[in-house]
Order: C-alpha cells, then sequence, then structure tokens
C-alpha cells in the first residue's frame, strides 16, 4: 500500500490557489464520480500546465488528505523541484566530467526509485530521467527511501522516454538499456558518456526504449531465477560505471 503523503493540498479552493500560486504540483487526484462547480477549472487548469491528472477513489483520496474534507480534489507537491535535461548535462560540464545518467523507465515503485537515487548519488551519477506517466514520483516515499540523497540529485520528468534518448545521443551520449538477452556488462566499456536505462519491475524496459539504446547489456543470471530487482540492478550497473571509470 503507498503510504499517507504529506505534502498534500485538498478541496477546491485551496487547490485552485496552489494552481494559481505557481508552485510546481506533482499531480492532480480526482475523485472517481465528482464534477461541477470548480471541478472542471481544477481540471482544465492542471491540464494545460501539463499537470498530471489521476481519477482515484473517494476512499483513496480520503486517506491521502488524511479525513480532511477534500471536496472530491487534492494535488499533490513534489518534495522537490525537478529538474531538466540540460541542467543535468550542465551538471556533468561543470564538473569537467563525462556525463553519466540513469534513465528510470517506468519504475513504478517509490522505493525502488529511492534506492536507485540513493545509488545513484554515491557513485556520482549527475541525473536521473523519470517519464511523467507510469511512474513514481517525487513523494515522500521516495524521499524517505532516498535517505537524504534526494536533496543532492538531479531528477529530470520527461513527457517521452524514447525522445529523451534521441537528446541523449545528439548530446554524444551513449545509451545503454538494462535487459535480458544483451551483451554481458563486463564486455562494455562504460569508460565515455553514458545513460543506463532501467526498466520497469514487471515488464523490464520498452520496445520502443530498447530499440533507441546504443545497446542492451546483460548481468549474468546464475541461479534459478532470470532477473533482478530494479534497484539492485541499478547499483551493480552504477558501480560498474565507477570502476571502469576509476580505471
Amino acid at each position: 500500500m503507498e503510504e499517507k503523503q504529506n505534502n498534500i493540498i485538498c478541496g477546491r479552493n485551496p487547490v485552485l490557489e496552489a494552481i494559481r500560486s505557481g508552485r510546481e504540483i506533482d499531480r492532480l487526484f480526482v475523485a472517481h464520480g465528482v464534477s461541477g462547480g470548480s471541478i472542471s477549472e481544477i481540471i482544465a487548469k492542471c491540464s494545460k500546465k501539463g499537470i498530471l491528472i489521476k481519477e482515484i477513489s473517494p476512499q483513496k483520496l480520503d486517506y491521502y488528505c488524511g479525513g480532511a474534507n477534500h471536496q472530491g480534489v487534492a494535488v499533490m507537491f513534489a518534495t522537490q523541484e525537478y529538474s531538466t535535461v540540460e541542467d543535468i548535462l550542465a551538471l556533468a560540464r561543470e564538473r569537467n566530467e563525462m556525463p553519466f545518467i540513469i534513465v528510470c523507465d517506468e519504475i513504478e515503485d517509490p522505493h525502488n526509485l529511492g534506492a536507485i537515487i540513493r545509488t545513484a548519488e554515491a557513485g556520482g551519477v549527475h541525473g536521473i530521467i523519470i517519464p511523467k506517466r507510469r511512474s513514481a514520483s517525487l513523494n515522500v516515499t521516495v524521499a524517505k527511501a532516498a535517505c537524504g540523497a534526494l536533496e543532492y540529485m538531479k531528477v529530470a520528468r520527461v513527457t517521452n522516454i524514447a525522445n529523451t534518448i534521441d537528446q541523449l545521443k545528439q548530446e554524444d551520449v551513449w545509451v545503454f538499456g538494462a535487459d535480458m538477452d544483451g551483451t554481458d556488462f563486463e564486455k562494455i566499456d562504460f569508460n565515455i558518456p553514458c545513460a543506463i536505462v532501467i526498466g520497469n519491475e514487471g515488464k523490464g524496459i520498452g520496445t520502443l526504449t530498447a530499440k533507441k539504446c546504443d545497446g542492451i547489456v546483460s548481468l549474468p543470471m546464475l541461479g534459478k531465477i532470470n532477473s533482478l530487482n530494479a534497484s539492485v540492478a541499478a547499483g551493480i550497473l552504477i558501480y560498474e560505471v565507477v570502476k571502469r571509470r576509476r580505471g
């Protein structure tokens, strides 16, 4: 079960004011079957701003809002402001380092995303890229799982992962997808500007995303199971890059 959030504003007028304030909103929650009054205006304003709109049960909204009178609507703020892909690349240039980026392709478990952020920060990753839809966002659970690392890690949220991979390639960043039936990760020279794509916990990386990658890398599976937890796989690959770059 998702943890109760404490970065929520609920109620129609408070939500409208939050939208007008210009503060970065992570997503809008609307209870099933709620309409009329200012709901249409709230949805229209969020849609215009590109804010993710999610319809959920009234019971779940009650839970998120801690029993407060939400009037069928609430907004969740990110616990940390999002960066851009350009910000991530600029940080690498500022440090005079080859870009090192982790792309999370629909990582839905906030504990996994938080763990990836924590390991990425420890491993010198310049930034993490997540999609706007079908992904955990920078909520309280992610922040807790990251154990403070979110304060130091740039996270960009993009509309389309495939297009973002094209953007990275234009910046001379090599993109490797982590998936089954790829090249043994130890045979890849990661001592180059690179991004590693970590796929969804169940489905792996998307078909189009895989086609966009410069290569697919795999971790050897020597036991009975054929996959690792997403954050564990990310950790192994992050430190393989660290090892190669340190010589």
